[in-house]
């Protein structure tokens, strides 16, 4: 088998013009917000800049997608300084080597889970609870930019302590700091909501009106390192900037974790795998839809797990898939993945050669970046369709966002999944069960609530839509006696199973006493539409051989057959 990627034996002459194109307009982009989010993380900055070479790479080489750009993302950044933040302090030698463990260990996991096939595990993170976890990040984000955006102080400690910290420190606000960030701030967001159609109204294609206006925060940065340079408000003002950032490309080393280090971080780090391979995975088949192609969520958590620690390698953190970078790489015309190798390339030259540009740019405009970033994340769309169909998953997405904002993204995304399987075995506990009748003229049953249909007296039919198992089986006893008891003729019943997938251990205990009461009774169990799967394994049963020539086919069948007995 061929190491060589499949995208790469078979690339077209055709392609090189727009992964040239896109790999460039990407760099612009990833530049300001790589550097953004590792300070977001608690990183030097030149760290979110090392996260965005070898990563790309590595996913090129192994990923799925032919668009997806990974490298560093605002929820991923705020989970790394989540979990690192009660073990060292930011800023330090200490915080950069977790930072570095915690995306190999993560990366670790995500290589095995794909060697291990389990790329299924996209599934068990529902939608309301990825909505509820990153809309409550993207609300801690915000609350925890608002700092440098005023120039203040404030220790960094939960939401709610922030938020009071923030109005204490509103007298010692930085009037010129303000002023660059609101700046930036009111500049991004018109630049969101209008540069486009401006562009466009000007005769502009609306493809390159759109590529432009997601380049506005490079625009933001020029524009601020300018000012601040000119007018040296880093002396004259006490405007906090990036300051000196290191030359040169990082230096290749992997040190493995201990195992007291693999004890603190492989929560932390199988929640950002976890949370980053399903972000992953929902943007690039979004984008693969619009060109016929399929992405492999097994070869996805390949190229993820390969990413995370490539990034660890040279001295990274926890990176993946990031929605804004991959849509501009797509819209930019990229045609496979390298676009993303001709973006790292360019990284690593700016990081060879240009981080000097860097040393007057402002927190505030990084905060400001950040800020518009992750306010487009907060998902209303999704609470109020939920809230209007499904009112459990409405409450699972809120619980999640204020989870994550009263106590933290561990706990919070915990909440969520736990409060969504809770729902899901609360259903699972009270199924739908129908009595059903026959359609006239037909051999089609149905609800007899809900349809016109003929019964037999004496025969009871129950539809049960649901597998059987330990939290429901009750349920179907109960109801089978409340009909019983609510019709003295009947002398037959027959469970009708088309629905059901599974009888576990409990539920054929259940089944197993219920039949013997009802034949004590002088009543009848029968079953019909039993899957071939569930008979297999009921056929060795006691139940199962108490049962023979009661378990008929189809509903007409048992009909026919115990109405002419």
């Amino acid at each position: 088998m061929s190491l060589t990627p499949q995208w790469l034996r078979h690339y077209q002459k055709a392609w090189l013009a727009g992964d040239l194109t896109a790999g460039l307009i990407v760099t612009v982009m990833l530049i300001p917000q790589s550097l953004a989010y590792a300070l977001l993380a608690g990183l030097p900055p030149e760290v979110g800049l090392y996260a965005s070479i070898l990563p790309i790479v590595a996913y090129a080489l192994l990923g799925s997608s032919m668009t997806l750009a990974v490298g560093p993302v605002a929820v991923a950044s705020l989970m790394t300084a989540s979990a690192i933040a009660p073990l060292a302090v930011a800023g330090t030698a200490e915080y950069a080597a977790l930072a570095v463990q915690l995306s190999l260990i993560s990366g670790a996991m995500l290589l095995a889970f794909g060697v291990m096939r389990l790329g299924f595990l996209a599934h068990f993170l529902s939608h309301p609870v990825i909505s509820g976890f990153i809309t409550g990040s993207a609300v801690v984000i915000a609350i925890g930019q608002l700092k440098h955006l005023l120039g203040v102080r404030v220790p960094s400690s939960s939401t709610w302590e922030t938020l009071k910290g923030l109005v204490l420190a509103l007298p010692q606000t930085n009037v010129a700091t303000l002023a660059l960030g609101l700046g930036s701030l009111i500049f991004l967001v018109v630049a969101r909501r209008y540069l486009s159609g401006w562009l466009v109204r000007m005769g502009m294609p609306a493809k390159v009106a759109e590529l432009l206006t997601k380049l506005a925060p490079m625009v933001a940065v020029i524009a601020s390192i300018a000012v601040v340079a000119l007018a040296r408000l880093d002396l004259s003002a006490k405007v906090s900037v990036v300051g000196v950032v290191p030359q040169g490309l990082p230096h290749m080393e992997l040190a493995l974790p201990g195992l007291s280090t693999v004890g603190q971080l492989w929560l932390p780090a199988l929640l950002i795998a976890l949370v980053g391979f399903v972000e992953s995975v929902s943007v690039a088949q979004s984008l693969a839809l619009k060109r016929q192609q399929r992405i492999a969520p097994n070869k996805e958590l390949l190229g993820l797990g390969a990413a995370n620690i490539a990034s660890a390698l040279s001295g990274g953190y926890p990176v993946t898939g990031g929605f804004a970078r991959s849509v501009v790489n797509f819209a930019a015309g990229a045609n496979t993945p390298l676009a993303g190798v001709v973006s790292a390339a360019l990284m690593a030259l700016v990081i060879a050669s240009m981080t000097g540009a860097f040393y007057y740019l402002p927190h505030a405009v990084l905060a400001a970046t950040i800020i518009v970033a992750v306010v487009s994340l907060v998902d209303f769309d999704t609470l109020k369709e939920a809230w209007h169909y499904d009112r459990a998953d409405a409450l699972s997405l809120m619980a999640t966002a204020l989870g994550v904002i009263a106590m933290g993204v561990e706990v919070g995304i915990l909440m969520g999944v736990a409060l969504s399987l809770g729902v899901l075995v609360w259903r699972s506990s009270r199924p739908h069960m129908a009595v059903v009748g026959r359609v006239p003229g037909t051999e089609h049953f149905r609800n007899i609530e809900r349809h016109s249909v003929e019964t037999v007296p004496g025969l009871l039919a129950l539809r049960v839509d649901e597998s059987l198992f330990f939290a429901n089986a009750s349920a179907l006893e109960d109801r089978v006696e409340d009909l019983i008891r609510a019709d003295a003729t009947v002398r037959r019943v027959v469970l009708v199973c088309s629905a059901v997938n599974q009888i576990d251990t409990t539920a054929l205990g259940v089944l197993t006493e219920l039949h013997a009461s009802l034949a004590k009774r002088g009543v009848s169990l029968a079953l019909a539409e039993v899957k071939g799967p569930v008979m297999d394994r009921l056929q060795h049963t006691a139940l199962g051989r108490a049962l023979q020539g009661r378990v008929f086919q189809s509903v007409h069948a048992a009909f026919t057959a115990l109405r002419a007995a």
